[in-house]
């Protein structure tokens, strides 16, 4: 497989926080969920394949948190 850069917007990278806090009990900020929102941009791509993912940064500010769990995408 060639070396490829994925693109991700705000509200996959807030989707992907909600996925991961409501399947895995983990929290991720947002850099920490853009894996697994590109992942799921480009699923078709994966399909069939082992995939890893690694989960790092949780740092993500409680009030932005809550926000991203309540399905909103917060603004920068």
């Amino acid at each position: 497989m060639s070396d490829a850069t994925l693109l991700v917007g705000e509200d996959e990278i807030a989707e992907a926080i909600r996925i991961l806090y409501t399947d895995t009990h983990n929290m991720a900020e947002g850099a920490g969920a853009a894996p697994l929102a590109a992942l799921m941009d480009a699923r078709e791509r994966f399909r069939g394949k082992r995939v890893a993912l690694i989960l790092t940064g949780g740092n993500i500010d409680m009030p932005v948190f809550r926000q991203v769990l309540s399905g909103q995408t917060p603004v920068a």
